[in-house]
C-alpha cells in the first residue's frame, strides 16, 4: 500500500504506466526530483481510488470458470477463465481469461 493507507493498484493501468514514465523521464534529465515524482505517484493513487466510485456508474455482469483465487494481505486474487461480460446497454464482450483484484474500499476506521 502507498501512504495514507491507499492502494497502488491503478499504477498498473494505462494512465498509470504512462503517468510513471513520463515521471521516470523527468527524474532521469533532472526536471523534478525524484522525492516530487514520488508525491505525484501517491497523489495519483489517492484521487483515482477516491474519483472512481463518485464518477463511474456503468455496471456488468460477468460469468466464467473461477480458475484460482487468494487472499493476503487484506486483498483478494480471482483469475477467471472463459469470461463473458454483460454491459449495461446489453452488449456482450467476452476474454479467455481474467484477473480481478479486490481491496477493501473503506478506510481506517470506517464502519
Amino acid at each position: 500500500m502507498a501512504n495514507s493507507q491507499t492502494y497502488e493498484l491503478y499504477r498498473r493501468t494505462s494512465i498509470g504506466t504512462a503517468l510513471i514514465d513520463t515521471l521516470d523521464e523527468m527524474v532521469h534529465s533532472s526536471r523534478i526530483e525524484p522525492q516530487l515524482a514520488m508525491k505525484v505517484l501517491t497523489s495519483f493513487d489517492k484521487v483515482v481510488a477516491e474519483t472512481l466510485p463518485e464518477k463511474v456508474k456503468a455496471r456488468l455482469n460477468f460469468k466464467g470458470h473461477l480458475d484460482t483465487y487468494r487472499f493476503c494481505d487484506d486483498v483478494w486474487t480471482f483469475l477467471i477463465k472463459d469470461v463473458n461480460f454483460k454491459l449495461d446497454n446489453q452488449s456482450q464482450i467476452t476474454a479467455d481469461k481474467i484477473k480481478i483484484v479486490s481491496c477493501n474500499g473503506k478506510k481506517p476506521g470506517e464502519a
